[in-house]
This record gives structure tokens, sequence and C-alpha cells, in this order.
């Protein structure tokens, strides 16, 4: 039971950063979703640490969230090109 409790929290941390991360993006706060991807890769090391999720799985979530924040900028900058 006590394992069990604490990879849910773990989880659960995880999660809850990827989604507020989500929702930085989808905002188009760029700044916020810059600063929340070094604690989202925290949450992430750490889930992948315990065992909650496995190396390959903690890998590709930082990759797609990398890419996703990428875009977002490439976005932002056009945007930025097209007021001007």
């Amino acid at each position: 039971m006590r394992k069990r409790f604490f990879n849910d929290r773990r989880r659960r941390s995880m999660r809850e950063a990827i989604t507020s991360f989500r929702k930085f993006i989808k905002a188009g706060e760029v700044a916020g979703a810059t600063t929340m991807m070094t604690t989202l890769q925290k949450a992430i090391d750490k889930a992948e640490k315990i065992g909650v999720i496995t190396k390959n799985n903690a890998s590709r979530k930082k990759s797609r969230l990398a890419h996703l924040l990428a875009g977002s900028t490439e976005l932002s900058k056009e945007q930025i090109k097209e007021k001007k």
C-alpha cells in the first residue's frame, strides 16, 4: 500500500505538471511555458527514477513536450512579425 501511495502521488504530480504546461501553450504564454518546462522535466525524471514510468516513456514525454514548446515559440515569432 505504501509504494502504491507514493507511486500514485508521483504520477499525479507529473500529470498535473503536464496539464499546466499544456495550458500555458494553449494560452500562448511562451514565457510561462518555458519556465514550466524545467519543473515538468524534473517531475518526469523523478517519476522515472522511482519506476513509475520507464526510461523510454520519460524520454518520449520530454521530447514531445519540447517539440510542443518549440512549435509554440515559432508561432509566437510569426505572430510578432505579422503585427509589424
